[in-house]
């Protein structure tokens, strides 16, 4: 059986579907990530804090998660978050900084990479 709605990870276009199954704290929230001013890094936060509150990376083609789609599985894990609405936001800053983080060493690596490349063609010159 295969479902229209499911995908390897929770896919960005499931959000707004997540905006009234809590309060007005996380209403806002959804509405403020799904706004055009949103950043690659916020998306990714959120897609990242929901893949593992679902457990996304559990999921296979056949399970029950699977045949009743990502909507469904992330509808179900926000709305089981057992913290308020604002501990929830807490989580995706957590993630946001996270997110962060890496790209800021994945930047300092490439950047180590191109100045050790140039240390390596400027010593084989000499």
């Amino acid at each position: 059986m295969h479902n229209q709605d499911t995908e390897i990870i929770f896919p960005s276009r499931v959000i707004p579907s997540l905006m009234n199954i809590r309060g007005k704290d996380w209403s806002d929230f959804i509405e403020k990530i799904t706004s055009s001013k949103t950043t690659d890094s916020e998306l990714v936060a959120f897609t990242l804090m929901v893949c593992r509150m679902s457990s996304c990376s559990s999921c296979s083609s056949d399970s029950y998660r699977a045949m009743r789609g990502c909507t469904l599985c992330a509808k179900q894990a926000v709305k089981r978050y057992r913290g308020s609405d604002l501990d929830l936001i807490r989580v995706y800053n957590e993630t946001l900084d996270e997110v962060e983080d890496f790209r800021e060493r994945q930047q300092q690596d490439e950047i180590d990479k191109i100045v050790l490349g140039q240390l390596q063609i400027y010593s084989s010159c000499e």
